[in-house]
């Protein structure tokens, strides 16, 4: 099954929503095994073309690899208090990353190409955007500036931790 998400999807977890963007910014391709994220390249305003994003509430750790194109996975840890770490992992091909349970993801395309990961199939109860949406996103936002990838604080968030490669 092919799902196509629109800007219209997008908007709720963009810095600027108003801002012209990319019409489709990606595609879940599913199966019973795997869901295939297929990122379009460009840019929403100043920022770089992402997924909606949600917070993790599969038990165990989930797998991304990245098969094709240049990308960003961003990960948030947050509790009651509010985002506790931030990591970011540099995709490219055959580039594997581990989400831990209970971690926000998002994947961000900052290549000229698609960005294609797979990850292992998730039941949609594992899965809650709401957190993401209420915040207008993640705790930062990947953001072209002077030619460089720089990340905006979001100013949803009373706390913005340091931000950390793996």
């Amino acid at each position: 099954m092919v799902i196509e998400k629109t800007q219209k999807d997008l908007k709720p977890v963009l810095m600027e929503p108003s801002s012209a963007g990319v019409k489709v910014p990606y595609y879940l391709i599913k199966d019973k095994e795997q869901v295939m994220f297929v990122v379009s390249p460009g840019r929403n305003g100043v920022e770089f073309n992402k997924t909606e994003g949600y917070l993790s509430k599969f038990p165990g750790v989930q797998s991304y690899l990245c098969l094709h194109g240049s990308g960003i996975l961003l990960m948030q840890r947050s509790d009651e208090l509010g985002v506790k770490e931030f990591r970011m992992v540099i995709l490219n091909p055959l580039k594997q990353a581990a989400v831990p349970a209970g971690w926000a993801v998002c994947l961000v395309n900052t290549g000229s190409s698609f960005l294609v990961v797979l990850r292992g199939a998730l039941d949609e109860k594992y899965q809650d955007s709401k957190p993401i949406i209420e915040k207008r996103g993640l705790v930062y936002y990947v953001v072209e500036k002077k030619g460089e990838i720089a990340f905006e604080p979001n100013p949803k968030y009373t706390i913005h931790p340091q931000i950390t490669t793996e």
